[in-house]
């Protein structure tokens, strides 16, 4: 039986959808690949974010209401560290709020250019291998947006990826209540997307195409749930200029020991570079047959393409969600205040409900 990639779900999965005509409802959780309520559609992904046609609900703004008075009965409250307890869950809330902004825009941008995913992941991997762990510099900082680093050789045929992502960041940041997104952080949460995807595509492909089986499998099954610490770590800063070269491998032309011992150099193993094949170039199988030639990382290539073929595929999304993480945040040190902005004194005794 031929082994099952991440990459091969989106074209024996995704181009199905138009074989069905029914609409199906997903709800949305905290860290479901589906945004708002998606509606499948024929062939299409329709999402909203959860609002009537009407726009925002009069029970939505009494729910806000209620949330900003009770913060603000805590933070003029007399227990100890009220103020501070109180400006924590504002700041929670606030970054929340952005995040599914910007994963919103991803999501609708990565779902009208599927073809554009292997170089979102891509894109992400050759951002965060320039971290060097001798001095601490390099890392997902956002230093491959400059010219000068998109266009070197291991970074050909991102170029398109990249502009997706400006794009996107061109609708985020007028929305941004608390500064502008930085690149760093747009490229990783690009490539979270663009997983989540495949992810989702292959729950559907599994269950004969059908969306509404494929989104319940996903959502029941999968590894939406996994995805806490990724999202925690949100508010890398963006590097001023173009991380060094002869950093990053070429992986068309390396061998299997050539990025074996990159991946030694950033503090992985062979475990993980099995698990992130689908990020080496745009034929996961191709890249996992030349890692299986590998004594070494040939247990792990054949771990995880067996879970590809188990209804859930948990070992494979999980161990691959893990190392994104620690991938995603080499060498950054989090602002965890970013996006952040002064909230508003409200005045209890001029509320009229």
């Amino acid at each position: 039986m031929a082994a099952i990639s991440l990459l091969s779900s989106l074209s024996s999965s995704i181009a199905p959808l138009s074989l069905s005509s029914s609409t199906t409802t997903f709800t949305k959780h905290s860290h479901s690949p589906v945004f708002g309520i998606v509606r499948c559609s024929g062939s299409k992904l329709e999402a909203n974010n959860g609002f009537d046609d009407g726009g925002f609900r009069r029970r939505d703004f009494l729910n806000c209401l209620a949330l900003s008075a009770g913060l603000e009965v805590i933070s003029s409250s007399g227990f100890p560290c009220g103020d501070a307890y109180a400006a924590d869950l504002i700041e929670r809330r606030q970054r929340s709020e952005f995040l599914s902004v910007v994963k919103d825009t991803l999501y609708t941008a990565i779902k009208e250019n599927q073809d554009l995913i292997p170089s979102l992941l891509t894109l992400a991997l050759n951002d965060a291998l320039t971290y060097d762990k001798a001095t601490k510099t390099g890392g997902p900082n956002g230093s491959i947006r400059f010219s000068s680093e998109i266009n070197r050789p291991e970074n050909k045929g991102l170029s398109a990826a990249l502009n997706l992502v400006e794009e996107a960041k061109n609708k985020i940041d007028p929305q941004s209540k608390g500064g502008p997104i930085s690149f760093a952080d747009l490229i990783q949460y690009a490539a979270q997307t663009a997983t989540k995807a495949t992810f989702l595509a292959s729950a559907i492909r599994k269950c004969g195409g059908n969306e509404e089986k494929g989104g319940i499998l996903y959502n029941a099954y999968g590894s939406s749930g996994q995805w806490a610490l990724f999202d925690k770590n949100f508010g890398r800063t963006d590097a001023q200029e173009p991380d060094p070269e002869g950093r990053v491998p070429q992986w068309d032309t390396s061998s299997a020991q050539q990025m074996k011992e990159k991946f030694i150099a950033v503090g992985f193993g062979p475990r993980q570079l099995a698990v992130m094949s689908a990020f080496l170039g745009p034929d996961q199988e191709a890249t996992e047959k030349l890692l299986a030639a590998d004594p070494e990382i040939a247990p792990w290539v054949q771990k995880y393409q067996r879970s590809r073929e188990t209804v859930s595929q948990t070992d494979y999304e999980v161990d691959l969600i893990t190392t994104l993480t620690k991938l995603s945040c080499l060498g950054q040190k989090i602002n965890y205040e970013a996006y952040t902005y002064p909230r508003q004194k409200i005045e209890l005794g001029k509320l009229k409900l």
